[in-house]
């Protein structure tokens, strides 16, 4: 499978867990069984400094309660270069994505955008595929990193394509300035401001993922595709039709 194995998940040396809440999502929703949450990265680098945010981010969602992968995207081909898209990478990523209740996507930013590298993996990721939806109704964060000062123009980019796929991006997000400087020589995220907004960032994308799991089918339902399919409401079993002629 062309998942990442998380090395050392449970070692968490930037966070102090005097002030955080193992299990954020009380109360909001079932938390079992745990939330599922695919990760994406945007750099084939040996040292990718977005793909060590991706795993920084997936230890603090399990350390929530969730369960995570992180896809690798070495071999996947472009859109359109293989007939069909049948490349064994291609459906690999669309079985995680269908399997997933929340994504995660973190982008460098290259010429002042996102890279082709997580361009490619939304663009295989289809709007509907054999009557199911890899992406509509999942929850959404997205972050990024920069060589320089901070910028916003990936995470911007990135929310403008999870509108696009018909996910809920929450407000949140984490954008990471001269990420070089924030990661050891084992590749471990320093203490930082940078590493806390991380934090942040998924706790609330667990609390999103929990609260909205019992809800998604009816926040997706649409007039035009029940058209489409023709699906008639009926009645005598529709609430909102019920509440108002009582």
């Amino acid at each position: 499978m062309r998942l990442r194995e998380l090395s050392n998940p449970d070692h968490l040396p930037a966070l102090d867990k005097r002030y955080a809440i193992s299990r954020p999502a009380l109360g909001l929703g079932p938390n079992d069984p745990a939330p599922r949450i695919l990760l994406l990265y945007g750099s084939l680098r040996e040292r990718s400094f977005s793909r060590l945010c991706v795993e920084e981010a997936a230890r603090l969602l399990q350390f929530f309660g969730a369960e995570t992968r992180i896809f690798d995207p070495s071999d996947l081909p472009l859109p359109d270069q293989i007939g069909g898209d049948d490349h064994p990478a291609v459906h690999e990523l669309r079985e995680h994505s269908l399997w997933s209740e929340g994504h995660v996507w973190c982008s460098p930013e290259r010429h002042g955008q996102i890279t082709g590298i997580i361009k490619t993996q939304i663009d295989h990721l289809p709007l509907s595929m054999g009557g199911m939806r890899p992406t509509q109704g999942r929850t959404l964060a997205v972050m990024q990193v920069s060589a320089g000062s901070q910028s916003f123009n990936s995470v911007n980019t990135l929310r403008v394509l999870g509108r696009w796929m018909r996910m809920f991006t929450i407000p949140n997000q984490s954008s990471v300035a001269k990420a070089f400087q924030e990661f050891d020589d084992d590749g471990r995220m320093k203490p930082s401001s940078y590493y806390d907004r991380i934090v942040d960032v998924m706790e609330e994308l667990v609390r999103m993922t929990v609260l909205m799991r019992g809800h998604v089918d009816q926040l997706v339902d649409r007039y035009s595709e029940r058209k489409d399919a023709g699906v008639v409401i009926d009645p005598t079993t529709d609430l909102s039709s019920i509440a108002i002629t009582s």
